[in-house]
Protein backbone atom coordinates (compact mmCIF):
# COMPACT_ATOMS: atom_id res chain seq x y z
CA UNK A 1 0.00 0.00 0.00
CA UNK A 2 1.46 3.19 -1.02
CA UNK A 3 1.97 6.52 1.52
CA UNK A 4 -0.98 8.14 -0.35
CA UNK A 5 -3.27 5.29 0.14
CA UNK A 6 -2.42 4.82 3.57
CA UNK A 7 -3.08 8.19 4.43
CA UNK A 8 -6.27 8.04 2.97
CA UNK A 9 -7.04 4.62 4.59
CA UNK A 10 -6.09 6.01 7.97
CA UNK A 11 -7.88 9.28 7.51
CA UNK A 12 -11.29 7.26 6.22
CA UNK A 13 -11.10 5.31 9.44
CA UNK A 14 -10.70 8.07 11.63
CA UNK A 15 -13.52 9.01 10.50
CA UNK A 16 -16.03 6.34 10.95
CA UNK A 17 -14.58 6.38 14.34
CA UNK A 18 -15.91 10.19 15.04
CA UNK A 19 -19.49 9.07 12.81
CA UNK A 20 -19.87 5.56 15.09
CA UNK A 21 -19.17 7.94 18.04
CA UNK A 22 -21.70 10.50 17.07
CA UNK A 23 -24.32 8.40 16.35
CA UNK A 24 -24.20 6.44 19.44
CA UNK A 25 -24.43 9.66 21.52
CA UNK A 26 -27.30 11.21 19.64
CA UNK A 27 -28.79 7.29 20.73
CA UNK A 28 -28.18 7.62 24.13
CA UNK A 29 -29.06 11.57 24.21
CA UNK A 30 -32.49 10.71 22.82
CA UNK A 31 -33.14 7.45 24.99
CA UNK A 32 -32.49 9.52 27.90
CA UNK A 33 -34.74 12.00 26.93
CA UNK A 34 -37.43 9.79 26.21
CA UNK A 35 -37.03 6.77 29.19
CA UNK A 36 -36.86 10.17 31.44
CA UNK A 37 -40.11 12.12 30.14
CA UNK A 38 -42.15 8.15 29.68
CA UNK A 39 -40.43 5.62 31.78
CA UNK A 40 -39.05 2.14 30.39
CA UNK A 41 -42.36 0.65 29.59
CA UNK A 42 -43.99 3.96 27.56
CA UNK A 43 -40.87 4.15 25.83
CA UNK A 44 -40.31 2.18 22.18
CA UNK A 45 -37.56 1.71 19.96
CA UNK A 46 -38.90 3.55 17.44
CA UNK A 47 -39.17 6.38 19.47
CA UNK A 48 -35.68 6.41 19.88
CA UNK A 49 -34.72 6.51 16.70
CA UNK A 50 -36.79 8.77 15.31
CA UNK A 51 -35.93 11.18 18.27
CA UNK A 52 -32.36 10.67 17.22
CA UNK A 53 -32.69 11.29 13.78
CA UNK A 54 -31.69 7.67 12.48
CA UNK A 55 -33.58 4.43 11.05
CA UNK A 56 -34.77 1.22 13.81
CA UNK A 57 -32.14 -0.98 11.76
CA UNK A 58 -29.22 1.99 12.97
CA UNK A 59 -30.33 1.84 16.68
CA UNK A 60 -30.27 -1.89 16.65
CA UNK A 61 -27.00 -2.41 15.35
CA UNK A 62 -25.21 0.31 18.32
CA UNK A 63 -27.46 -0.99 20.91
CA UNK A 64 -29.24 -4.59 20.68
CA UNK A 65 -32.02 -3.87 22.54
CA UNK A 66 -34.45 -1.61 24.60
CA UNK A 67 -32.76 -3.07 27.77
CA UNK A 68 -29.48 -2.50 27.25
CA UNK A 69 -29.31 0.79 26.36
CA UNK A 70 -31.59 1.42 28.91
CA UNK A 71 -29.07 0.53 31.40
CA UNK A 72 -26.21 2.06 30.34
CA UNK A 73 -28.61 5.43 30.25
CA UNK A 74 -29.51 4.53 33.80
CA UNK A 75 -25.90 3.98 34.54
CA UNK A 76 -24.68 6.75 33.28
CA UNK A 77 -26.95 8.95 35.00
CA UNK A 78 -25.95 7.97 38.47
CA UNK A 79 -22.57 8.14 37.64
CA UNK A 80 -22.77 11.50 36.28
CA UNK A 81 -24.34 12.55 39.37
CA UNK A 82 -22.24 10.87 42.28
CA UNK A 83 -18.83 11.67 40.52
CA UNK A 84 -19.85 15.24 41.08
CA UNK A 85 -20.65 14.35 44.65
CA UNK A 86 -17.34 12.15 45.56
CA UNK A 87 -14.82 14.58 45.21
CA UNK A 88 -16.80 16.51 48.02
CA UNK A 89 -17.73 13.82 50.56
CA UNK A 90 -14.16 11.77 50.16
CA UNK A 91 -12.70 14.82 50.93
CA UNK A 92 -11.28 14.42 54.49
CA UNK A 93 -10.20 17.88 55.07
CA UNK A 94 -13.87 19.57 54.65
CA UNK A 95 -15.95 19.40 57.97
CA UNK A 96 -19.41 18.16 57.85
CA UNK A 97 -21.13 21.84 57.43
CA UNK A 98 -18.44 22.16 54.33
CA UNK A 99 -19.88 19.04 52.62
CA UNK A 100 -23.76 19.89 53.30
CA UNK A 101 -22.90 22.90 51.36
CA UNK A 102 -20.93 21.50 48.71
CA UNK A 103 -23.44 18.35 48.02
CA UNK A 104 -26.22 20.78 48.36
CA UNK A 105 -24.96 22.83 45.84
CA UNK A 106 -24.18 20.02 43.43
CA UNK A 107 -27.64 18.12 43.92
CA UNK A 108 -29.17 20.99 43.02
CA UNK A 109 -27.02 22.18 39.54
CA UNK A 110 -27.54 18.39 38.44
CA UNK A 111 -31.31 17.85 39.27
CA UNK A 112 -31.48 21.93 37.28
CA UNK A 113 -30.13 19.89 34.34
CA UNK A 114 -32.18 16.81 34.47
CA UNK A 115 -35.11 17.84 36.45
CA UNK A 116 -37.67 14.86 35.35
CA UNK A 117 -34.56 12.17 36.67
CA UNK A 118 -36.03 12.15 40.15
CA UNK A 119 -39.33 11.50 39.48
CA UNK A 120 -38.25 8.63 36.56
CA UNK A 121 -36.02 6.96 39.24
CA UNK A 122 -38.98 7.01 41.53
CA UNK A 123 -40.99 4.78 39.06
CA UNK A 124 -38.56 2.84 38.09
CA UNK A 125 -37.53 1.62 41.45
CA UNK A 126 -41.19 1.21 41.72
CA UNK A 127 -41.32 -1.35 38.63
CA UNK A 128 -38.54 -3.19 39.02
CA UNK A 129 -37.21 -2.37 43.17
CA UNK A 130 -34.55 -5.38 43.19
CA UNK A 131 -32.43 -4.61 40.00
CA UNK A 132 -32.07 -0.47 40.12
CA UNK A 133 -32.12 -0.94 44.38
CA UNK A 134 -28.91 -3.09 43.40
CA UNK A 135 -27.47 -0.26 40.88
CA UNK A 136 -27.78 2.39 43.23
CA UNK A 137 -26.36 0.95 46.11
CA UNK A 138 -23.20 -0.31 44.39
CA UNK A 139 -22.71 3.21 42.79
CA UNK A 140 -23.17 4.85 46.35
CA UNK A 141 -22.01 2.18 49.26
CA UNK A 142 -18.74 3.50 49.52
CA UNK A 143 -19.38 7.22 49.58
CA UNK A 144 -22.53 6.42 51.75
CA UNK A 145 -20.36 4.41 53.78
CA UNK A 146 -17.47 7.26 54.36
CA UNK A 147 -19.96 10.44 54.92
CA UNK A 148 -21.86 8.54 57.51
CA UNK A 149 -19.03 7.12 59.36
CA UNK A 150 -17.88 11.24 59.45
CA UNK A 151 -21.28 12.11 60.26
CA UNK A 152 -20.96 9.83 63.59
CA UNK A 153 -18.01 10.69 64.50
CA UNK A 154 -19.03 14.37 64.70
CA UNK A 155 -21.67 13.53 66.90
CA UNK A 156 -19.97 11.38 69.56
CA UNK A 157 -17.11 14.22 69.63
CA UNK A 158 -20.24 16.77 70.44
CA UNK A 159 -19.50 19.08 67.28
CA UNK A 160 -23.07 18.06 65.94
CA UNK A 161 -26.54 16.87 67.53
CA UNK A 162 -26.09 12.79 67.42
CA UNK A 163 -28.84 12.27 64.68
CA UNK A 164 -29.55 9.21 62.92
CA UNK A 165 -28.14 8.79 59.86
CA UNK A 166 -31.80 7.88 58.71
CA UNK A 167 -33.28 11.41 59.67
CA UNK A 168 -29.89 13.47 58.44
CA UNK A 169 -30.22 11.48 54.59
CA UNK A 170 -34.28 11.94 54.59
CA UNK A 171 -33.95 15.58 55.58
CA UNK A 172 -30.80 16.16 53.03
CA UNK A 173 -32.79 14.82 49.86
CA UNK A 174 -36.81 16.19 51.00
CA UNK A 175 -34.98 19.79 50.86
CA UNK A 176 -33.42 19.30 47.38
CA UNK A 177 -34.69 16.75 45.46
CA UNK A 178 -38.51 16.60 46.65
CA UNK A 179 -39.31 20.47 45.04
CA UNK A 180 -37.76 18.95 41.47
CA UNK A 181 -40.46 16.35 41.91
CA UNK A 182 -43.21 18.45 42.85
CA UNK A 183 -42.54 21.46 40.62
CA UNK A 184 -45.90 21.24 39.07
CA UNK A 185 -47.66 21.41 42.56
CA UNK A 186 -45.26 24.12 43.83
CA UNK A 187 -45.91 26.08 40.76
CA UNK A 188 -49.80 25.92 40.90
CA UNK A 189 -49.41 26.93 44.87
CA UNK A 190 -47.44 29.66 44.47
CA UNK A 191 -48.12 30.35 40.79
CA UNK A 192 -44.86 30.79 40.05
CA UNK A 193 -43.54 30.20 36.33
CA UNK A 194 -40.45 28.38 35.45
CA UNK A 195 -37.97 31.58 36.09
CA UNK A 196 -39.37 31.81 39.26
CA UNK A 197 -38.93 28.18 40.04
CA UNK A 198 -35.45 28.34 39.07
CA UNK A 199 -34.54 31.99 40.95
CA UNK A 200 -35.58 29.61 44.10
CA UNK A 201 -33.81 26.45 43.41
CA UNK A 202 -30.90 28.81 43.32
CA UNK A 203 -32.03 30.53 46.68
CA UNK A 204 -31.78 27.07 48.27
CA UNK A 205 -28.13 26.79 47.43
CA UNK A 206 -28.08 28.83 50.53
CA UNK A 207 -31.05 28.28 52.84
CA UNK A 208 -31.12 24.53 52.80
CA UNK A 209 -27.22 23.83 54.45
CA UNK A 210 -28.39 26.79 56.56
CA UNK A 211 -31.71 25.28 57.43
CA UNK A 212 -29.39 21.32 57.64
CA UNK A 213 -26.76 23.04 60.08
CA UNK A 214 -29.48 24.54 62.73
CA UNK A 215 -31.11 21.09 62.80
CA UNK A 216 -27.68 19.12 63.12
CA UNK A 217 -27.52 22.12 66.18
CA UNK A 218 -30.28 21.18 67.51
CA UNK A 219 -30.38 18.96 70.57
CA UNK A 220 -32.48 15.90 70.21
CA UNK A 221 -34.97 15.42 72.82
CA UNK A 222 -35.11 12.22 75.15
Amino acid sequence: MSFLKEEQYMSKAKKTVVEQASTEEKIKAAAKKLFTQKGFAATRTRDIAEEAGINLALLNYYFRSKQKLYDIIMIENFRQFIQGLSSNVFDDKTSIEEKIEKVVIAYIDFLTLNPNLPLFIINEIKGNPSKIAAQINEEVSPMRSYFLKQLQEAGKAGKIAAIDPFHFIANLIGMTVFPFISKPLLQRVTNANDEQFHAFMQERKKLVPIWIKAILNTPIPK
